[in-house]
């Protein structure tokens, strides 16, 4: 079913585009720092995020309110609004004269309704509002001057807010343009906008700001960033990369798929040339032929003839023999067949090392990217392959895909358990047989916890650069029954402490794997490529 959403058109749709997969990557790289949907929408919002496809950086809020607040700055910069009420004093005043000359000719200088004008005029009024409420009540003799009066009440509340305005800020305006009346009332309702829209924007209540009234103080590239920030959430929804969950926004499975083919494309971006592995193998297994490779053909070879290769063969060698070209009498020789690939099943066990010291030099990010990155290399390249994370710390579990964007490093659980580990991913092989299991194991730290029988047992290491001598004992037992099941482990170390090399070389002498040291940054191309080179060379 195609579902459509509308939204009011306020012009923005025509002028600014989003790109939903840009944000999408952008929010991704959150994702992979450990914060969950919600916090990096926010994160973004707040600090802002590049959108590689259109070549944009869109500026966050924290950048939009500093654009504002210079705006502001701008005009306290250039104006001074001190003398800004003298228009409408002279006005009062003007008005006030001829009232009393009115009333002087109508009732003379001694009477009651004179006397009470002239205490009113003369008495001491805080501010020009006040001298002008003084008269709301006094009806005038002069009817020019009456009607000039009542425009002046209308104006009073606006006055008010401008003699307000001018107590709080009037000692800010240090400019050397001197503002009237109008100018003020002008300059005091840009200042108090930009006010409002910065507490919008702070708060996060995008959608209380008028865009008409942001445009007037923003350049393009501002007022499209803030239509892009009012908008994500809802692109990202529309594009179906984010939905609704119980506790919040959650991924899509859509959104996982593409995280997990950026990451994939992350690592082959940074392979050298001639380094590009292929998870394969020349004998047996299930063949895909190479669409533009051929080879001649060989006794015993399938006849898998590549028509368009083999006539050109003929009429090459017609030509080299000066004979008719037609009909074209093909030889044994001129047989070129399709070249095949010929890949194996295999199960694949990702340990991925939880505990809280891989939330340094940035290995947890680095070593979830991996995960999703041969994930999403095997289901598009390798359907027939099984593929599975398991995270340990103090325990060991396994990560559904779907959680693993959002998965974190154990802050309150400081142990490796690398043995738990294995045993959950001896587990899952046995559940998911195949004639190459293999497990890798991505850690920064030698074994500090493990269970004897279903008890768990945490050891410290002892002394510094010392080893947990029982915890390391336990996990090489399990080390040695997982070999015995012909199932190959290795490991990928994001540490070089002795005391987890040595733990390293201890393991790989009993199983026969091998054992990389790497960066973080490293990481994905050393192990996306050795998967797939040393399957390739596992079935020759």
């Amino acid at each position: 079913m195609t579902v459509h959403r509308y939204s009011r058109w306020d012009g923005t749709q025509r002028e600014f585009s989003f790109d939903a997969k840009g944000a999408l990557d952008a929010l991704s790289e959150l994702l992979m720092e450990g914060l969950d949907v919600d916090q990096a929408l926010e994160w973004m919002r707040r600090g802002g995020f590049d959108l590689g496809g259109m070549n944009f950086r869109v500026m966050g809020a924290e950048e939009l309110i500093s654009e504002l607040r210079e705006q502001m700055q701008e005009l306290l910069d250039r104006y001074r609004i001190d003398r800004s009420l003298e228009e409408l004093e002279r006005k009062l005043d003007d008005i006030l004269d001829r009232e009393e000359r009115a009333q002087r000719e109508a009732r003379g200088l001694e009477s009651q309704a004179m006397n009470e004008f002239m205490e009113r005029r003369h008495r001491e009024h805080e501010s020009l509002s006040d001298a002008i409420e003084a008269f709301r009540s006094h009806t005038f003799v002069d009817r020019e001057a009456g009607e000039e009066f009542r425009e002046l009440l209308e104006e009073l509340d606006r006055l008010r807010e401008l003699e307000e305005f001018q107590r709080e800020y009037g000692e800010r305006f240090q400019g050397e343009e001197a503002a009237d009346y109008q100018k003020a009332q002008e300059i005091r309702r840009q200042i108090q906008a930009l006010q409002q829209m910065a507490r919008n924007l702070a708060a996060g209540q995008l959608q209380e700001i008028s865009l008409e009234e942001l445009r007037e103080f923003l350049a393009e590239d501002g007022l499209r960033s803030f239509v892009m920030l009012r908008g994500m959430e809802q692109a990202l929804q529309d594009e179906g990369f984010l939905r609704a969950g119980q506790d919040g926004m959650e991924l899509t499975p859509r959104a996982i798929r593409r995280i997990g083919a950026q990451a994939l494309a992350a690592v082959y971006s940074k392979l050298r040339a001639g380094r590009s592995g292929s998870h394969q193998t020349m004998h047996r297994g299930i063949a895909e032929p190479r669409p533009d490779e051929t080879r001649p053909w060989a006794f015993g070879d399938a006849l898998d003839v590549h028509v368009v290769r083999t006539i050109l063969n003929g009429v090459k060698r017609a030509v080299a023999e000066a004979r008719p070209m037609t009909p074209v009498q093909l030889g044994v020789e001129d047989l070129e067949v399709r070249e095949c690939d010929f890949s194996t099943q295999t199960t694949t066990i990702l340990l991925l090392d939880m505990s809280w010291s891989m939330s340094w030099a940035g290995r947890f990010p680095a070593a979830k990217r991996v995960a999703l990155a041969l994930d999403h290399l095997i289901r598009t390249r390798f359907p027939r392959d099984d593929f599975f994370v398991v995270g340990f710390s103090t325990r060991a579990r396994e990560l559904p895909i779907r959680e693993l964007p959002l998965a974190r490093w154990d802050m309150g659980d400081p142990f490796t358990n690398l043995q738990d580990g294995l045993r959950v991913a001896e587990r899952l092989i046995g559940q998911h047989p195949s004639p190459s299991p293999q497990i890798l194991v991505i850690t920064d730290g030698q074994p500090t916890a493990y269970f004897e029988g279903r008890e768990l047992r945490v050891e410290w290491p002892t002394g510094f650069g010392g080893v947990s001598p029982q915890a390391v004992a336990e996990t090489l037992k399990t080390v040695r029954r997982v070999t015995r099941r012909g199932i190959t482990i290795n490991t990928f170390m994001l540490d070089d402490a002795p005391e987890l090399v040595g733990f390293v070389e201890r393991m790989t002498e009993i199983n026969k794997g091998r054992a990389f040291f790497t960066m973080p940054n490293q990481l994905g191309t050393f192990l996306t490529v050795d998967y797939l080179a040393e399957k390739r060379s596992r079935f020759r």
